[in-house]
């Protein structure tokens, strides 16, 4: 079975359950692919997609770009006992011979959404020097790192915090006490360093808050040195400030249309067989080893937004995420919704039997075929950065062009 383009676009725009899979290597989907396509490679299919596509019922439409890998991966995905598996017909020469966008790079739509907020929210920001005079003149900041913590430990801003996305309303407080301390929200690129600094200010923190702009390839490009191998961590919330981050993180969740459940609720959406469902709990993988509900996997939260692509590739499926504390499921949630998902948060139970221990999720790729990305390590050429940095101010325009992606900014 084949299915159009075009087809596929109606689809998506309509918000049909479809998962769009490019299977060829990443460095190759990274140089071109339509925007709402995840990548799982040919040879990673068995490994990934029961875990990646939960519903085997679900609409799959495979494409390569001439390499001959269609045919496999519909036998591989039948054998899997996928049922409604096509071939997007005319493979990516299909696509663009129809006239649609291709985006370079990974988890492209992620990306295209954060310029989008910083776009529409003029999302504040501070280059690197500025940063730079201010930690020279001892001033009163906080430099929080909105990346995992293990990015953060290769290479981080000087003085700066590890505060990994969805930790940023929870731990904000806990991390500049005084309303008047500056704080700073910082990643690799640009994505993490809007998202988080724009969820702080969504959230009403009395801080002053900026991003910076273009994270550590800015400061790089700008000739100032990293740190390594650092640990330091924002300090954990009292509960006066749980309590605060709670009540600011569930008015922002509202705010973007974002529904609250319970467990009866949830086992009502875990009977409707003809929807997928993917469950994920957003803290720190720490938090989750130690006590998570049965069912749900681990995706923390900045990570989840960052790489949506990657953990639901079934565009138009349901999402409920949740939270002991609750601030970072709902902060979460509430820029799942604006990117267009059907996402709820469920209510930690008061009483609940937990599992401990990782999910068990697929075993990490390797380097073959991996698309180096222009912000991992410190031994990037700064050609590569400064051309990474000008593709993600293009991509306002690109989704202009695409016009599928229906993003809304709160």
């Amino acid at each position: 079975m084949t299915m159009s383009p075009a087809e596929v676009r109606r689809a998506l725009i309509a918000r049909d359950e479809v998962a769009l899979i490019d299977l060829r290597d990443e460095a190759a989907f990274a140089t071109g692919h339509p925007l709402f396509a995840a990548q799982i490679p040919l040879n990673r299919l068995e490994l990934e997609a029961r875990w990646r596509l939960p519903r085997r019922a679900v609409p799959v439409v495979v494409y390569d770009n001439g390499e001959g890998l269609v045919a496999p991966a519909i036998a591989r995905l039948g054998a899997l006992g996928f049922g409604e598996v096509h071939a997007l017909d005319g493979g990516l020469a299909g696509w663009c011979a129809a006239g649609f966008e291709l985006f370079e790079d990974v988890n492209s739509w992620c990306k295209a959404f954060g310029e989008l907020v910083e776009d529409r929210r003029h999302t504040p920001s501070l280059p690197a020097p500025a940063v730079q005079a201010l930690i020279d003149g001892h001033a009163d900041i906080a430099i929080l790192d909105a990346r995992r913590f293990d990015e953060y430990a290769t290479m981080a801003i000087p003085g700066g915090m590890s505060a990994p996305g969805a930790e940023l309303v929870l731990r904000a407080r806990a991390a500049a006490p005084d309303p008047a301390t500056t704080i700073i929200v910082n990643c690799a690129g640009r994505t993490r360093s809007i998202i988080g600094a724009q969820s702080l200010v969504n959230a009403g923190l009395p801080n002053p808050v900026y991003a910076l702009r273009n994270g550590t390839i800015g400061w790089t490009l700008a000739g100032q040195t990293l740190e390594t191998g650092q640990s330091r961590r924002a300090a954990a919330p009292d509960p006066a400030q749980i309590d605060e981050a709670r009540a600011r993180a569930r008015a922002v969740s509202y705010r973007a249309g974002v529904r609250h459940i319970g467990m009866d609720e949830l086992r009502h959406l875990q009977a409707q067989g003809g929807r997928t469902l993917y469950l994920y709990d957003v803290r720190l993988p720490e938090d989750y080893a130690a006590g998570h509900l049965p069912g749900f996997r681990n995706a923390q939260g900045g990570q989840l937004v960052q790489e949506t692509d990657h953990n639901a590739p079934v565009r138009g499926a349901r999402i409920v995420l949740t939270d002991d504390a609750g601030p970072r499921a709902d902060m979460t949630a509430s820029w799942l919704a604006q990117m267009g998902w059907d996402v709820l948060v469920l209510d930690w139970p008061t009483e609940a039997t937990l599992e401990t221990g990782a999910d068990d999720a697929p075993p990490p790729r390797g380097r073959e075929g991996r698309y180096k990305r222009p912000y991992e390590g410190t031994d990037n050429p700064a050609a590569a950065m400064q051309a990474y940095l000008d593709w993600e101010f293009g991509l306002v325009e690109q989704l202009r062009r695409d016009a599928s992606h229906g993003f809304f900014v709160i």
